[in-house]
């Protein structure tokens, strides 16, 4: 395995922990892909990706077809995804994927929270050259070989294949999710979830105290609505 498989078998799903924060970081993430490529899902695989991801974390299905319809609405506001990047306490780099539709107010609860628990908002690049952008795959494994699946992706840019206890897992660079997607969808293999991750080159360990201080920061940064994920280097 790779030298960061136990880090993200770690962190697996566990962006989707909270349920009712996992169905607005879907909703949004339906407006954005339906404003993108349109409502149709045969025609939008982005679109197709979300519903999928909506139905791994047991979103009813009539609260997706009413995200679809709200997000063909043209009166429906688009979201911008913004990125920010920063510092924790005792030297931990995040980062944090937001999506708003009003970035002022997104951009000054960001810095609030790195203000008040002794952290510093970064600018533009950072932070972010420290974690490698990546993708990410669960497939239903019934009938498939691990190891020879991974022979065959690897053509499509996938690194690494490994069975988890509901399915079998595929990572790959953030620019083969497309390449690796189509391919799943041209074998008629069910795709169970799928999304991005930025996994740190280098973790960083800190005591229990010190722990503490970080995770107050992340705290307050995952509740805000505007965010929709957040990374860091914070050795698990």
């Amino acid at each position: 395995m790779g030298r960061a498989f136990e880090f993200r078998k770690a962190r697996k799903m566990k962006r989707w922990a909270a349920m009712s924060k996992a169905f607005t970081r879907i909703g949004k993430d339906i407006v954005m892909a339906v404003k993108e490529g349109g409502p149709d899902p045969d025609a939008n695989s982005k679109l197709r990706a979300v519903i999928q991801n909506a139905k791994a974390v047991n979103m009813p299905k009539d609260n997706i077809e009413r995200a679809i319809k709200r997000a063909s609405d043209k009166s429906q506001g688009d979201y911008k995804e913004v990125l920010f990047e920063g510092y924790a306490p005792h030297g931990i780099a995040i980062l944090i994927e937001t999506a708003t539709d009003n970035n002022t107010r997104t951009v000054a609860n960001i810095r609030s929270y790195f203000n008040k628990c002794d952290g510093s908002l970064g600018t533009s690049g950072s932070v972010e050259f420290m974690f490698d952008h990546t993708c990410n795959f669960k497939i239903n494994g019934e009938g498939i070989d691990p190891e020879e699946l991974e022979l065959e992706m690897i053509d499509f840019g996938a690194e690494e294949v490994f069975e988890d206890e509901d399915g079998i897992l595929i990572y790959a660079p953030f620019e083969s999710f497309g390449a690796i997607q189509k391919e799943l969808e041209d074998r008629n293999i069910e795709i169970i979830s799928s999304g991005f991750e930025r996994i740190p080159t280098v973790t960083k360990k800190l005591s229990e105290a010190e722990k503490e201080d970080v995770e107050k920061l992340l705290e307050k940064i995952e509740d805000d609505d505007d965010v929709q994920n957040v990374f860091h280097n914070l050795e698990d």
